[in-house]
């Protein structure tokens, strides 16, 4: 027997209801229930950052978070960055500072970033290093992301 519920959830500022288990998790329900594939499954244990969403503007794991959680919440995802034509500082920033590598990372960092940058835009080095060390890029490494987000950071203000 499956308990399953009807909810709504609130993506980007558009409301998909949608008909889900009780134990699916939130990045399954935004990819597969709302068809919004930018955020990406990674490890689905919390562990590696690739499903970060912003969940009432707090960077989440969306693999550690179940759908039905996260019902009457605003949710933003990397698709939500984009404002028409006009991509995020933050975006404009990693393909300028070539911090996208093979992109797979890219939704969960930029996520991660705009959600602490949106309240904190002045962070230290230090902070910085070890707010992206959360999230695993298993490319080339950090330094282009930093870069990337320490410019985009600039961009925001």
């Amino acid at each position: 027997m499956t308990d399953r519920r009807e909810i709504t959830l609130k993506i980007n500022g558009t409301e998909y209801t949608i008909n889900v288990e009780a134990r699916r998790t939130l990045v399954d329900a935004i990819r597969e229930e709302c068809g919004q594939t930018g955020t990406h499954i990674g490890c689905e244990h919390g562990v590696c950052g690739a499903c970060t969403v912003l969940v009432n503007g707090n960077p989440v794991r969306s693999c550690l978070m179940f759908a039905v959680q996260a019902e009457g919440q605003s949710i933003r995802t990397v698709e939500g960055l984009q404002q028409g034509e006009q991509l995020h500082p933050l975006q404009e920033s990693f393909m300028k500072h070539h911090a996208l590598q093979c992109g797979f990372c890219t939704p969960g960092f930029l996520m991660l970033a705009v959600g602490v940058l949106e309240k904190n835009p002045d962070l230290t080095d230090e902070e910085l290093s070890d707010l992206l060390s959360s999230n695993l890029c298993r490319c080339t490494g950090y330094e282009n992301i930093m870069k990337a987000v320490r410019a985009g950071a600039d961009g925001m203000k």
